[in-house]
């Protein structure tokens, strides 16, 4: 709700939770198709083998049908009661998520990208719900987002660099250890200037860009760490 509550027009609370909604309907959906897709590589991982699926606690039926019915009422919900632009980005979130990241993940690095788009859109979806736009801060919102998920999701592919490797992911963690450290660090470094044209855009006073720098200086230390013992 970041890109909601740092939007520049005022807001009512009936849009708020209508967004809300819509949002959670639509983050079910994709979570739901993708790990119906998932059944048989999540069986063979640690952290993720317990799921309901891959323990046959529940049908693939009912968890397609749950993505299926989750996405088409949260879209709908969008268009109809927020506006025509934050459902259609709820929409190609989904589409995004189902359809290209999760396939990606067993055929090229590149998911990793791709996931990171997915992540950066809810904040953008957010912003959209009080505009009914995609200005400037809406777009630095998504970028923050989508540079912050690099240190994140290495760093814990990192770790989890057996489990991706046992199920036949193609995770840079397990095909470039080195390129992994690297991009960590490179969109740590990203973090900075990003994080100051929320100051500069007038969404944030200028003591975010104090505040911000002593924050990503503490990523950029644990990065420049992990690129060094790769």
């Amino acid at each position: 709700m970041c890109g909601y509550a740092m939007a520049p027009e005022a807001a009512t609370i009936a849009n708020l939770l209508y967004t809300t909604l819509g949002t959670a309907l639509c983050i079910s959906s994709a979570n739901a198709i993708n790990q119906w897709i998932e059944i048989p590589y999540d069986a063979q991982m640690l952290r993720t083998r317990n799921r309901v699926l891959g323990r046959r606690q529940l049908s693939s039926v009912h968890a397609f049908g749950f993505g299926v019915a989750t996405g088409t009422a949260g879209v709908t919900l969008l268009a109809t009661m927020v506006n025509p632009l934050t459902a259609a980005l709820g929409a190609a979130n989904i589409l995004l998520y189902t359809s290209i990241y999760t396939p990606l993940k067993r055929a090229s690095i590149a998911n990793t990208w791709a996931g990171a788009v997915v992540g950066a859109i809810p904040p953008m979806m957010g912003w959209a719900a009080v505009t009914n736009g995609l200005e400037p801060g809406a777009w630095v919102l998504g970028a923050i987002l989508y540079a912050w998920q690099f240190p994140h999701f290495n760093a814990l592919a990192w770790n989890l660099r057996a489990d991706y490797s046992k199920a036949g992911y193609r995770m840079m963690s397990v095909t470039d250890p080195k390129l992994n450290a690297r991009v960590s660090l490179r969109y740590s470094l990203a973090m900075v200037p990003l994080s100051l044209c929320l100051p500069y855009l007038g969404m944030t006073s200028w003591l975010f860009a104090i505040d911000s720098t002593v924050v990503n200086a503490g990523l950029i230390w644990g990065a420049v760490q992990f690129w060094r013992n790769r």
